[in-house]
């Protein structure tokens, strides 16, 4: 009880929709991805292709410098996370500043101390799970470019040595798998925001939340970038 009475209910209540509405989107979006066409699922129809013909192609160096290409966004992501994770954890050094600073900005809700530093804990471990989503999908990446370098000869699979489709579909699942790894990093920044308004009030995190849900759906579901890929 001493617990739920630290912090105000509004705030518990903003927290849980908050909490709800991530990880529930996130079902939503992996559950529609195999019932539905959205933005991840036909980029995955393109990575097969990718893939497929990769096992025709002798050298394989394009192949090796798309894959190079895709990497670099997120590590490029995960260093800029280390940085902002960083920034976080010198404000935790400086609340006392950071809530009167806080306290001066328009509309803003006034907190206690420990409820402020709570909120700023909240926004280090989104960025920490978007460090460790951003890592392994760099990661993946790697075992892409195995996948890559251990490709058979396309005489190999012309002859019946190796199987072309089997092949193309295993190395076409690890660039899908990165791809969704990257996704969700990145749907981690776009909470982030929502998080952020929480410094403001409850309700408008809550209201920041179904803004955020909101164009990451048209984006995944009902984007023109989506309409295109699937012509």
């Amino acid at each position: 009880m001493n617990l739920i009475a630290w912090m105000p209910w509004a705030d518990w209540l903003a927290m849980a929709c908050f909490l709800g509405l991530w990880v529930g989107y996130a079902q939503f979006a992996r559950s529609m991805g195999v019932r539905k066409r959205t933005l991840l699922a036909t980029t995955n129809q393109y990575r097969a292709r990718w893939m497929l013909q990769a096992t025709y192609r002798n050298p394989r160096m394009l192949d090796g410098i798309i894959n190079q290409s895709l990497s670099n966004t997120p590590s490029f992501f995960s260093s800029t996370t280390i940085f902002i994770i960083g920034g976080l954890l010198a404000v935790l050094g400086t609340t006392d500043k950071a809530v009167e600073l806080v306290r001066d900005l328009p509309f803003a809700h006034s907190t206690s101390l420990p409820v402020f530093e709570f909120k700023l804990v909240l926004l280090v471990a989104i960025f920490v799970y978007a460090f460790f989503r951003f890592s392994w999908c760099m990661r993946q990446y790697t075992f892409v470019s195995l996948l890559i370098g251990a490709m058979p000869e396309p005489e190999a699979f012309e002859s019946g040595q190796a199987d072309r489709e089997a092949y193309a579909h295993k190395a076409a699942t690890v660039v899908g798998l990165a791809a969704e790894t990257f996704n969700d990093g990145l749907r981690a920044y776009y909470f982030s925001f929502a998080a952020l308004a929480w410094f403001f009030s409850p309700l408008a995190m809550v209201v920041a939340t179904v803004l955020v849900v909101a164009v990451l759906y048209s984006r995944e579901f009902h984007s023109e970038i989506l309409l295109i890929l699937r012509d």
